[in-house]
């Protein structure tokens, strides 16, 4: 299987379990790897046989705006889903970075990271 790689979607979100997070927000950083075929799109040249990265970019900074989750974990899964939505996607790795999390002490970054596939 072939990868498409987006790194470094950022985008402003309310998610988090304490008021805070829901009222002011903040900002969530996505990876992706879709997982598909290519071949039939570079044999042809043709946009319409692979994945449109630049629509699924904005389906993906879509869904970290939308509704308010507590969890990064649903807010990964949500944007899994979303992913799997384009026909020739047939895995999806999602990376969500929560760099501004409420933690006592000093870090780098929070992530979660899952893998979905349509089998």
């Amino acid at each position: 299987m072939d990868r498409v790689a987006l790194r470094g979607l950022r985008a402003r979100g309310h998610h988090g379990v304490f008021p805070r997070e829901r009222e002011e927000g903040q900002t969530f950083v996505v990876d992706l790897v879709l997982g598909l075929d290519t071949r039939p799109a570079a044999a042809d040249d043709d946009l319409a046989k692979t994945v449109h990265y630049g629509v699924v970019a904005e389906e993906v900074v879509g869904v970290v705006q939308g509704e308010p989750v507590d969890l990064i974990e649903t807010l990964a899964e949500r944007i899994a889903r979303q992913c799997l939505e384009h026909a020739g996607v047939q895995e999806v790795e999602v990376v969500v970075h929560k760099p501004d999390a409420p933690i006592t002490v000093p870090f780098d970054d929070v992530t979660i990271t899952i893998t979905r596939s349509r089998a």
